[in-house]
């Protein structure tokens, strides 16, 4: 049976069908991602270094391939899209798992499959977004939006927790087999999305059509400086992430199941960000809603600084907190304002732009952390992090995001 014999769920399940395998294929994503480092410095004895590299191998699809995804995105059917981007995610994890049975974990392994699994991750990223708004009224994209990033929480405060105990417990094939499971129920529950989902992208040449998309984001005078914003966010936080294991392992004195806990406060912080993002967005002007989460990450950085003068679980969790609950409702506002001043047939593009200069970013920031902690060790990582976090909210302060009361008018 393929995906066109399959009876499309009415519009109103459309949205929640899109939030199941959302929450599906994120978890599955967040195990593998919490459980690889922890592998690494257990198996390998990785440092500061070497998970920075591994980190540096899973980001560097969001560079060179994002373009090319938005451009598909708008040319061809999104959900076709994103189910074989998550097939091959659950191809790559079920790569690793073979890696741990037959004993052949490595570093460069490990780092070929992350990069493959990565690129799944674009494709399913690129696609979402701009699939959203033809699943439900322009009234409701925050909604919506909020439904979708309630699910990408979820699996955030569940994966590395899980993968954490797992691989305490039961090893680390008992993780990616969690992780494979996952992935291959997002494409079973992908199969349900209608797959004629298609937009009307005019027929440019595929650069004509990026410069295209380029050019409205360079030139728009409120998508630009949440561009810049992000990238210093994104810079910051993979500085951070090169950093956090091997420093809370060696220097905080956690085990792996108090790691995987720490790492998942963040995705309880994003629940939580979540479940307050719509009413946010309604109580408080649109401007001070974007600017919340900015902010609330400088809070969170400087409770992580603070881990330097008093090593503390407790510290190191809140940190995690406070990171994912501020930034989530930055993801939910902005992505609205992406989906309301962007045309929709170029949905597509702009968002793989945002993910290309945005997360692209990432494998210059954990390359950052990793040559940081080479040279001067986790701590110097650490306050580097929290310098990039006080940019990134000086720049988004600075903008006329700040003063905007409601959303503007949608683009036609």
């Amino acid at each position: 049976m393929n995906a066109a014999s399959i009876p499309a769920p009415r519009p109103h399940n459309a949205m929640a069908t899109l939030s199941w395998c959302n929450l599906a294929a994120q978890s599955a994503e967040q195990i593998s991602l919490a459980a690889v480092p922890i592998v690494a410095v257990l198996a390998l004895n990785a440092g500061a270094g070497e998970i920075g590299l591994l980190s540096a191998a899973q980001s560097l699809p969001f560079l060179l391939l994002s373009l090319p995804a938005g451009v598909l995105a708008d040319r061809w059917s999104r959900t076709q899209l994103m189910m074989w981007a998550e097939a091959l995610r659950a191809l790559s994890l079920l790569g690793l798992l073979l890696l741990v049975v037959s004993g052949g974990l490595s570093l460069p392994a490990l780092a070929v499959l992350g990069f493959i699994g990565a690129t799944g991750t674009v494709g399913f990223s690129v696609a979402a977004p701009a699939l959203v708004p033809s699943l439900v009224p322009s009234g409701e994209l925050s909604r919506a939006n909020a439904r979708l990033e309630l699910a990408r929480s979820a699996a955030f405060a569940a994966g590395p927790a899980v993968a954490g105990a797992l691989v305490s417990w039961a090893g680390a094939s008992a993780a990616f087999v969690t992780a494979t499971v996952l992935s291959a129920a997002a494409v079973a529950g992908l199969l349900r999305l209608p797959a004629a989902a298609r937009t009307v992208a005019p027929k440019r040449r595929v650069f004509d059509q990026l410069r295209h998309g380029a050019g409205l984001v360079w030139q728009h005078p409120l998508l630009r400086p949440v561009m810049w914003t992000a990238v210093a966010w994104n810079l910051s936080w993979f500085v951070l992430q090169a950093a956090y294991v091997p420093y809370a392992m060696r220097r905080l004195g956690l085990d792996a199941g108090a790691v995987g806990f720490t790492l998942g406060c963040y995705g309880g912080g994003m629940l939580i960000g979540a479940l307050l993002a719509s009413r946010i967005s309604s109580r408080f002007a649109f401007g001070h809603a974007v600017l919340l989460g900015p902010w609330v990450s400088v809070l969170a950085a400087a409770a992580m600084c603070a881990t330097l003068l008093w090593p503390s679980m407790a510290l190191a969790a809140l940190s995690f907190a406070l990171f994912g609950a501020g930034p989530l409702v930055w993801t939910v506002t902005t992505t609205t304002l992406r989906q309301t001043v962007v045309p929709a047939q170029m949905l597509g593009q702009v968002s793989a732009i945002f993910l290309t200069v945005n997360t692209g970013v990432r494998p210059i920031g954990a390359a950052l952390g990793a040559l940081v902690g080479t040279l001067w060790g986790e701590p110097a990582c650490i306050v580097l992090a929290a310098a990039g976090f006080g940019v990134q909210a000086a720049l988004i302060s600075a903008s006329p995001v700040r003063v905007m009361r409601t959303l503007p008018a949608a683009a036609a």
